[in-house]
């Protein structure tokens, strides 16, 4: 088994500062992948209320926000075990230059948030037509011409393609 320095220093912090009654701060899980025309962010924000969601992108980062206060729900009950408590996440990813800000959108689902980031029309690759038989150049002999290869190669006798074999 490999010893991981930052996890256990990640652990070790998580455990002292969890025990500071309060807030804690916190970094969601995400995913990342590109589909098609758009990237797509799903990030783990399971328990937040949707209004605390707060998604924004500017200066080539998208920001993630969220908060959960326990504080508010205390009704004077005499608690026994209290694990959940108040929480704010903050998750920023870069964003490339491709990425249409205005047209970014987000669904929160199942503790799920997804945003869903489209990339500009400007920057998306074309499909190149390719025209067939448009060459007009007269020193091309049986290219789109309708003039078949036997044709050209009666006239050259000599021009045969070079990975052929002589039989």
């Amino acid at each position: 088994m490999l010893f991981d320095t930052f996890k256990e220093l990640d652990r070790i912090g998580s455990t002292f500062f969890s025990e500071i009654p309060g807030m804690t701060l916190s970094s969601a899980p995400v995913n990342l992948y590109r589909e098609d025309d758009r990237y797509v962010v799903e990030a783990d924000l399971p328990g937040f209320d949707p209004a605390s969601i707060d998604v924004s992108a500017e200066s080539g980062m998208l920001t993630i926000r969220a908060e959960r206060d326990m504080e508010s729900e205390d009704r004077g009950e005499r608690w026994l075990v209290r694990e959940r408590g108040s929480a704010q996440v903050v998750r920023q990813l870069a964003l490339g230059d491709d990425i249409d800000l205005d047209a970014i959108a987000a669904d929160y689902r199942d503790g799920v948030l997804k945003v869903t980031l489209p990339v500009r029309a400007d920057v998306l690759p074309r499909k190149v037509s390719v025209a067939v038989g448009s060459s007009s150049d007269s020193s091309r002999k049986g290219i789109g011409t309708g003039e078949s290869a036997t044709a050209t190669r009666e006239a050259d006798p000599k021009a045969q393609p070079a990975h052929s074999v002589a039989s």
